[in-house]
């Protein structure tokens, strides 16, 4: 015979385990509008290539004020990028970018890369963490 209570408290304990992954993930649309594209091109200061998502830094300076602003961009995980052509050693601290995504909804200097092209070589690589994009970026059917 089953016992259903203790059927229920595994499913308890899976719930709970698998919680903490459920509540780090979040939707594109909850955190990003789409409505507020940017393009800003700036110098790499930081990178960070991990799961579930890879982060970058750059220095950009405000056209209006002149000052710079730290900027960080959100892409997707390590394994989408290598499937579209990212290395761990694409992108390199100092190198110039001309990043396009899609702004915080909270108005914050972060957004998520859409597109990103190294000023110096003009090669163009995909980054969103988003669903729907091709391998330059853009959305399926631009």
């Amino acid at each position: 015979m089953i016992d259903k209570r203790g059927v229920r408290l595994s499913l308890a304990l899976a719930a709970l385990a698998v919680l903490p992954a459920a509540l780090a993930h979040h939707s594109f649309r909850s955190q990003y509008d789409a409505d507020q594209p940017i393009t800003v091109t700036g110098y790499v200061t930081k990178i960070d290539w991990m799961n579930p998502h890879v982060y970058f830094y750059i220095d950009v300076e405000n056209a209006d004020t002149g000052e710079i602003e730290s900027w960080g961009f959100e892409m997707g995980p390590p394994h989408m990028l290598q499937n579209r052509g990212w290395k761990r050693n694409t992108m390199q601290i100092g190198n110039e970018v001309e990043v396009h995504g899609t702004r915080a909804r909270d108005g914050s200097l972060t957004a998520n890369a859409r597109r990103v092209m190294m000023t110096a070589t003009g090669e163009v690589l995909g980054a969103a963490s988003s669903e729907g994009q091709t391998i330059t970026g853009g959305s399926e059917g631009d």
